[in-house]
């Protein structure tokens, strides 16, 4: 009940009025069964609005730390991400990683549309990082198809290192599903669990316009904090240094 008073009432109207929010391609959304929604992602903001602009009701698999936190505001938080249905998964183990995937086919099993950040994590400077494999496990074990999203302006609505929101207008671009029912029966196979999760990087690439970078995210923001550079100063244009190997292509070895 909460998502859509949130989304209709709440939320929803405000985020339209501020940001103009438009949709293309929607039509590529399934109306009714499961299908994992695979999306860039480059501010917070991501996650309000592209489940705003979906005909159907988006689950994500929230971390862990979004549902324990203390006091007035942990407890509000919890109360937000549990009403939106958002599912709390842990993410410091390789066990804990598993269980986060047998999670998400648990609910695409149940005819849900699972959002999924292939990247596992923002992007630290707008380019499109490394995907990982665990999305092609999903989509192999709960034989779905996976439906490219590529995310505009949410960056300029919740940019990197604030906690505020700026009106700019926000444009969601809904990509042609991808079928990799060719691979039925390989799940757990990592050449091609990697292969498939590079076409997935592709088409995001594609559809995005984004820089792909071959590094996974998250060590991209471990070298910049290594480095001492802050995250937050970092801007598509004009910067001057490029943390990691940046490649054009993600080197898939799919034939």
């Amino acid at each position: 009940m909460l998502y859509w008073v949130m989304k209709r009432i709440v939320l929803g109207p405000l985020m339209k009025l501020f940001c103009r929010p438009r949709v293309e391609g929607v039509e590529h959304v399934p109306e009714s069964g499961a299908a994992i929604l695979v999306s860039n992602h480059v501010a917070v903001a991501d996650s309000f609005f592209m489940p705003l602009m979906m005909p159907r009701r988006v689950t994500f698999l929230a971390k862990r730390e979004y549902f324990t936190g203390t006091g007035i505001k942990g407890k509000l938080q919890k109360y937000f991400f549990s009403g939106v249905g958002q599912v709390p998964i842990d993410r410091s183990s390789g066990a804990a990683a598993q269980a986060a995937l047998d999670t998400g086919v648990r609910l695409l099993q149940e005819g849900k549309l699972l959002g999924v950040y292939p990247e596992g994590t923002r992007s630290p400077d707008g380019r499109l990082y490394k995907g990982k494999t665990g999305v092609a496990r999903m989509a192999l074990e709960a034989d779905v198809q996976v439906i490219p999203i590529a995310m505009f302006g949410t960056d300029k609505v919740n940019p990197i290192g604030s906690k505020m929101w700026y009106p700019h207008k926000v444009t969601v671009k809904v990509g042609e599903p991808l079928d990799f029912s060719r691979y039925e029966g390989l799940a757990g196979d990592r050449f091609v669990e990697r292969s498939i999760t590079d076409e997935i990087m592709y088409a995001l690439m594609e559809l995005s316009g984004q820089e792909y970078v071959d590094v996974y995210a998250s060590k991209a923001k471990d070298d910049l904090a290594a480095e001492g550079k802050h995250v937050a100063g970092w801007t598509v244009q004009g910067r001057s240094e490029t943390p990691g190997g940046a490649d054009r292509v993600p080197r898939s070895q799919a034939g």
